[in-house]
């Protein structure tokens, strides 16, 4: 197998979209910024002249091995062949670990409280040491993370460090405040991407975990497609350039900000998240980059101005924190704030706004309805699911469009007139939830 590059540092631009008119009174600024990073693949971006030799990047698998693993024993099978898929796609020089996680976490490799360094012999060995992935005990995600944590804190002067997680089933055998414990302790220290298989697991169990570890949660009903999404998702991991990027908003006296969320490529809130960052300034974490784009949403409160006035309402900047508390500014935006008393001007809504705005609700709309149909309430959960419908048509969100399909048969798409499926499984159901909070950009 062909062996990824070291990428280099990427290059961040920062644009931003509003429309910065307000009528005389008002005090609400809403923008969308849209982050990009290019040219941090394995070739182009700037190098990293301050990065010292050794492995710049580490990765540690977290595999469900309790007893329902075995129930079909395919997933603890498919388990296996897609660890060892993910350790082939691992770029020499990497530091990585696999741990079977049951209602304890264990060591599998290297197994000796360390990270080893890929290369041709500790794939080899890492793949042959697989086979003591064997299904037998409970469900402990916290304790997984933990370990997870340890590991990658043997490493300290690496900065990249990627978790995958593999759950089959819910996390039953700790206390939920063990888990929002673990959560709280490993935050910041690494990023995540959860991966349920089959139907017996939580999606908003999983998805509180990647939304903590600023990752991606995603359903592999059938476990023959596990080596395909693991092969798919260390590629992505192999493919971060950068870590510890923040999104600083600065904003000026008496402005504050009322939210930040992330709505491109998923709807994530990040307002919770905010770290002072010097007077009037906060910091939201964003993770790690490559070669992307994100954009996100921020709702500023600013003070009411007669008719003719003009402010910057916040300045959006991304940062990239180093080891020793420094922050390097990578790019930067501003959103401003003009009131008039042209009615058309003041009126009009900026297309991205209204388009995330949108997602956000299509997002909502579906969890809602979904919920309501688990308690049994079909008359709600059809008029929320036809809201969903309606906005997936309009957004042009074909991907989530065809999931709604899978759940309810569409009437009128324009309209949202929809009739919830007598016979729905719960693959579709579970696939559509999890996939809810993925949207798309707005059409040219």
């Amino acid at each position: 197998m062909a062996r990824l590059t070291k990428p280099e540092l990427p290059s961040f631009t920062v644009d931003v979209f509003q429309n910065e008119y307000l009528s005389e009174g008002a005090r609400e600024v809403d923008a969308i910024v849209r982050a990009t990073a290019t040219g941090g693949g394995t070739s182009g971006g700037r190098p990293l002249a301050d990065r010292t030799e050794g492995p710049e990047a580490a990765v540690v698998v977290m595999v469900d091995c309790s007893g329902s693993m075995d129930y079909p024993s395919s997933k603890i099978r498919a388990a296996r062949e897609a660890t060892a898929t993910a350790i082939d796609t691992l770029r020499d020089g990497v530091a990585f670990a696999v741990v079977a996680g049951t209602h304890e976490a264990r060591e599998v490799y290297p197994g000796d409280g360390t990270l080893a360094v890929a290369d041709a012999a500790t794939r080899h060995a890492a793949k042959q040491a697989l086979r003591r992935l064997t299904p037998g005990g409970g469900t402990a995600i916290g304790t997984w993370l933990r370990k997870a944590d340890r590991l990658f804190l043997t490493r300290r002067d690496i900065t990249i460090r990627h978790g995958i997680l593999l759950t089959d089933g819910r996390n039953e055998h700790e206390k939920p405040e063990a888990l929002t414990a673990a959560l709280d302790a490993v935050s910041g220290h690494f990023t995540c991407d959860c991966r349920g298989v089959g139907t017996d697991w939580e999606v908003a169990e999983l998805r509180r975990v990647s939304t903590a570890l600023l990752g991606t949660v995603d359903i592999v009903a059938d476990p023959e497609g596990l080596a395909d999404d693991f092969r798919a998702m260390m590629a992505d991991a192999m493919g971060k350039g950068v870590a510890d990027v923040g999104l600083r908003v600065w904003t000026p006296q008496h402005a504050t900000v009322g939210f930040v969320k992330q709505v491109a490529p998923a709807v994530a809130d990040l307002t919770e998240r905010r770290t002072e960052a010097g007077p009037r300034a906060g910091d939201y974490p964003t993770g790690s980059w490559g070669d992307e784009s994100r954009d996100y949403h921020l709702c500023l409160r600013v003070p009411a101005a007669a008719v003719g006035s003009e402010m910057l309402a916040a300045r959006v900047s991304l940062v990239l924190t180093r080891p020793d508390g420094t922050a390097e500014v990578l790019s930067q935006g501003l959103v401003k704030a003009i009131w008039t008393d042209d009615l058309a001007s003041s009126t009009r809504i900026s297309p991205q706004v209204a388009h995330y705005t949108g997602q956000a609700e299509l997002a909502e709309s579906i969890q809602l309805g979904l919920e309501a149909h688990r308690s049994g309430d079909i008359d709600q959960a059809t008029a929320k699911l036809g809201k969903a419908v309606r906005l997936a048509h309009a957004s042009g969100n074909e991907d989530t469009f065809r999931l709604l399909q899978k759940v309810v048969d569409v009437v009128d798409p324009k309209e949202g007139t929809v009739r919830f499926r007598k016979h729905v499984s719960e693959a579709d159901e579970m696939t559509l939830e999890t996939r809810s909070t993925k949207t798309v950009r707005v059409k040219k």
